[in-house]
């Protein structure tokens, strides 16, 4: 089996009011079938909106301070720690500082949004 590298200058950048993410490495970006690999850029303050995945996320945090909320319980995070985001859990990701994340999931999770009748699909940073 054969790899080819993803280059620093492939990197799929999407912007949203919430967040930067840059996607490293997604079955549509690189060699992978089933993982996504992106970083997370958030400005102190900025919060996502309360969400649900169907599959697991790990979250480790490169630079600065988060909350993350798992229905409810918070967990604040700190650069060098992690945080397995468990299925089905409902989430919520809020910088307390600037702070820098990286997260890997699997690349055909579909996020749904508490409140929304339907689901939102796959994420393009994820897909």
């Amino acid at each position: 089996m054969s790899s080819t590298p993803v280059r620093s200058s492939q990197a799929r950048r999407t912007e949203t009011p919430n967040a930067v993410m840059t996607t490293f490495a997604s079955p549509t970006q690189g060699a992978s079938q089933e993982l996504s690999l992106w970083q997370v850029d958030m400005r102190a303050g900025q919060a996502g909106p309360e969400h649900v995945f169907d599959s697991e996320q790990v979250w480790h945090v490169l630079d600065g301070t988060v909350r993350i909320d798992l229905d409810g319980q918070p967990a604040t995070l700190a650069a060098g720690d992690s945080l397995v985001l468990p299925a089905g859990v409902g989430r919520q990701v809020t910088a307390v500082t600037q702070a820098r994340m990286v997260v890997c999931g699997h690349g055909s999770a579909v996020v749904s949004v508490p409140g929304e009748a339907s689901s939102r699909g796959t994420p393009p940073w994820i897909g």
